[in-house]
Formats: C-alpha cells, structure tokens, sequence
C-alpha cells in the first residue's frame, strides 16, 4: 500500500524571534561558563496555513543577530516556491556558495531546512520519524544539561540530580587544569552513581594530542563511556592517533560542516562514533546523509542538542546511538520532550513536536 504524497505547500513567509532562555544548571566548560541559552525561533508559514517550526542554539547573542541576517536573505530567495527541502537544500547551496556554506551560513541554513521538513511533515499528518521512513520509536537518551566545570563534590551532587526523570546515563566535562582534578571529578561522579549508569566525558578541545592520550590512559579505566572531543576538532589525524592508542572510545561530531565533513573524518579514522549537531551538519537533510555514510561504514551515530527534532532523526538513523539531552527549550515549549526509563519518548504529533509557549517567549524575547 503506498503513502499518499502530502499536499503541496507554498513558502509565504519567516517568522524570526530570538530568546534567552534561563539554564537549570550553569553550562561550565573548558571554553567558557553559559548561564543563558541564546536560541532563535524559526516559524516557516505557507499560503496553505501550514507553519513548520524550528530552533537553533546560537552561543551567543550575536549570532542569534548573524543568523538572522543570513535566515532573511535565504528566505527572500525561495519565497514563493513550493516546499521542497532537498530542491530547497541544493537551491541554497548553490546560491551561497561563493560566501561559503559554513558557520553561520551553514546553521541559517540547517534551521531553515529543519523548518521546512517540519511544515511537510505536518502537511502529510505524519511525525517527521515516520515520515523519514521510521516508526517514533523510544531513543536512548543520557542527560548533558549540567555537569560543568564546578569541582567533585558539587559534580557528584548534581549527577544525582540529572537522574531525576528516568535518565540512566549523564555527560561530565571535564578540562581542568590538571589531570589530578580531572581524575578527582571523574571518580567521584562515577562513585556516587549506580554501576549501570553511563558516564560520558566531554573536553571540548581542551587538550593537545599528547596530553589527550596521557589523561586519557588514566581515565580508560575508570568506567567511563566514551571520551569526547579530547582536541581541536578539525584535527582528525590527531584525533585518529588518540582513537588508536586508546581503549575509551572516542566520540566527535558536534562541529562537524555538513556531511562531507563527517567523510573525512570517518576516512582519517578519527573516531570510533560521531554525534552530529542538526544546526551544523546541514538540518534534517544533511543529517539523513550523515546517517547514510555513518551505515555505510557501520559507525554508531549520536546526537548534539536540539533533542526534540533529534530524537526523530535517530529514530530514523540505522546505526542509532545516543539522543544528548538538553532541558533548554523547556521553557519556552508547549510540550517538552518525555523520557521514560532512559528513553526518550519520540513523539508522535505530526511534524518534530515543537509548538511555542507564547507567553514564555514574549517573557525571554531579546530586546
């Protein structure tokens, strides 16, 4: 029995609100201490009264305000088209492609694809899991809202507390000046958590090669799930020479520039999994060939941020890994994503389940 095609939808108009949103628990890392989640909300409407919906973390607010710029213009080049994301997607890329499809460039455009599945996705009356060709299937889901750079009783006390909810796995960040507090923290999260929680770290390319594999033949035996971008993470050689001598699984992806990016990464044997970010990997389109590439070679395939849509493409990713948890849109959606013992709960509304909150947005709308 075949699916009937959805409606053909038309680009009317962009709806661009950004918002600073207050964290649970303060972001520590060895680049910088977040307090506030900069996100920018994308509201793509269609003269059939569809709206698809998206968001994008921006680090910062400027370039909430960069990609804005670059969202418009964008936008004013496919007003009036029909709703096409991989027409839409080449269309782009080809029209950008002299500035160059990279950083800004590429999350205006990775939000406005995600956008644009979205719209489809509710014009067929399909979850965007289904619709990519999967069931909304449960998603393993580990908690990385917190767990910053605060020291190892306050680090212990607070993976206890990203259990609450049904989490059976968190993410540590670790990149302290020495490799003795990295290994106090280590233990003593590790220590106050039941033996079948995961533990993953995180460094946030803080270290160089050679100290990566010194901390990192330390802390190979200390139960720890995987190491994540232990250095620059563009330097897949060297990355390829800690996934080599290590036995702790190194896991990189987040900053990874569209696909291609991911190719060579996998080519140079640079990790042993990936977790590709939707704002940076090329949306929901270039994520789909991430997740063909990541099946050709057998790589399980995680997430960075953005859980709502991401638990939907995970769904429909064949080499299916990790969903990264992050509470930071809560308080501006309708209805947050649900975990349930350690799963996240796909969700199974038409679209990627991301309705705003109006009120909560006026509240944390920047000025």
């Amino acid at each position: 029995m075949n699916t009937p095609a959805p409606p053909a939808l038309t680009i009317r108009s962009l709806r661009l609100v950004p918002v600073e949103v207050p964290m649970t628990f303060a972001l520590g890392t060895s680049a910088d201490v977040i307090r506030l989640a900069p996100l920018l909300l994308i509201d793509l409407e269609t003269e059939e009264g569809v709206t698809g919906r998206a968001y994008l973390f921006c680090y910062r607010r400027s370039g909430a305000r960069a990609i804005i710029e670059v969202l418009q213009d964008a936008f004013a080049l496919v007003k009036g088209q029909r709703a096409a994301p991989l027409e839409i997607a080449a269309l782009l890329g080809r029209r950008f492609a002299l500035i160059g499809v990279t950083g800004i460039v590429r999350m205006a455009l990775s939000g406005l694809d995600a956008a644009l599945w979205d719209a489809v996705a509710h014009a067929a009356g399909l979850p965007l899991a289904q619709l990519l060709g999967s069931a909304s299937k449960p998603v393993r889901a580990y908690n990385s809202s917190g767990l910053g750079l605060i020291g190892a009783d306050a680090a212990a006390e607070e993976a206890i507390k990203l259990l609450e909810g049904g989490f059976k796995a968190v993410k540590l960040r670790l990149g302290y000046a020495t490799l003795e507090e990295d290994l106090a923290v280590a233990r003593a999260v590790r220590r106050r958590l039941p033996d079948e929680i995961a533990v993953m770290v995180d460094y946030n390319q803080a270290l160089s090669v050679a100290e990566a594999l010194r901390r990192g033949r330390v802390l190979e035996s200390e139960g720890l799930f995987w190491l994540e971008e232990p250095i620059r993470h563009d330097d897949y050689v060297g990355s390829a020479t800690i996934a080599r001598e290590l036995s702790l699984p190194v896991q990189i992806g987040e900053n990874f520039d569209g696909p291609k990016a991911m190719a060579d990464a996998l080519a140079a044997g640079a990790c042993d999994s990936v977790m590709p970010d939707l704002g940076r990997i090329g949306g929901v389109t270039g994520w789909m060939q991430a997740a063909g590439i990541a099946a050709a070679r057998g790589i399980e395939m995680s997430s960075h941020l953005f859980p709502e849509v991401s638990s939907h493409l995970l769904a429909a990713t064949p080499t299916c890994g990790w969903l990264e948890y992050v509470d930071w849109a809560i308080p501006i959606l309708q209805e947050p994503l649900a975990i349930k013992d350690g799963y996240a709960v796909v969700s199974a509304t038409p679209g990627s389940g991301l309705a705003w909150d109006e009120q909560a947005v006026e509240r944390y709308r920047m000025e």
